[in-house]
């Protein structure tokens, strides 16, 4: 077995203030994420520029805090926050979802673009390329907090986390921040390589929901179901919030296929 590292969940103590490895995360996966798509607009002939995609920054934050927390609330416990509405507020207690994140980008994206004159699905490729650096530095947290465990094991990488039990479980963490984050990063950069491919409006986008998809129903395998949840037959919760993305995502891909920079 490997020993998990017991790592503080606080990064750092700033006098009466706690910073937790958490929110660096977040920070660290949006600004970089920004100066990465960022790079990537000042290659583009067509807007969104980088200067528009700095712009919708504040925007990108939004909608990843409120749509990743009421998408917790809603997909994963909906009684006990109808039942406790204030709690939906007091996010330092954890609970964000991926999906609700995803959703509340994508209402943001395209509120931004109607407002700013400029193709949605545009603006939407470059916030695919960022997601998957948020993704990376979001999964090593839940590391470094030893939640979001795997199953049991017995491979000689099992690891005993601190609230999982006496059970050897999958680091799975380290699975989905390498599926989801270093995998899905690279794969999207070879296709940002090809201009033409830029070019088609959602194709970028497109492959990066249908990459999600495919590494989160992989890592969920791995991935102890929540506990106040459990299985839903077969799947998981995130298994199933993950098929209609790689459905919607074939769909953008197949679209953009007919849709070249001239024809638009």
């Amino acid at each position: 077995m490997l020993t998990y590292p017991a790592i503080d969940p606080v990064a750092l103590h700033l006098g009466p203030l706690s910073v937790r490895w958490y929110a660096l995360a977040y920070i660290a996966g949006l600004l970089l994420g920004w100066q990465y798509a960022a790079y990537w607009a000042r290659k583009n002939l067509w807007r969104p520029n980088a200067e528009d995609f700095e712009n919708f920054l504040t925007w990108a934050i939004l909608g990843v805090v409120l749509g990743g927390r009421l998408g917790y609330c809603l997909f994963y416990q909906p009684s006990f926050y109808f039942s406790h509405p204030v709690e939906i507020l007091e996010v330092w207690h954890g609970g964000m979802s991926f999906h609700g994140g995803c959703l509340g980008v994508v209402i943001t994206i395209l509120a931004f673009a109607w407002r700013n004159k400029m193709s949605a699905l545009a603006l939407g490729d470059l916030v695919a390329v960022a997601a998957p650096i948020g993704l990376f530095f979001g999964r090593v947290a839940n590391f470094i907090n030893g939640e979001l465990y795997g199953r049991p094991t017995d491979a000689p990488w099992g690891m005993v986390f601190p609230n999982g039990g006496p059970e050897l479980r999958h680091p799975s963490q380290l699975y989905q921040a390498t599926l989801e984050g270093l995998v899905l990063f690279i794969a999207l950069y070879f296709l940002l390589r090809q201009e033409k491919l830029r070019a088609r409006h959602g194709f970028i986008g497109g492959a990066f929901l249908v990459g999600y998809g495919c590494a989160r129903i992989i890592g969920e395998v791995f991935r102890e179901p929540d506990p106040f949840l459990g299985f839903i037959g077969p799947f998981t919760m995130g298994q199933l919030l993950s098929a209609p993305m790689i459905l919607i995502g074939m769909f953008l891909m197949a679209r953009a296929k007919a849709t070249s920079l001239e024809e638009e």
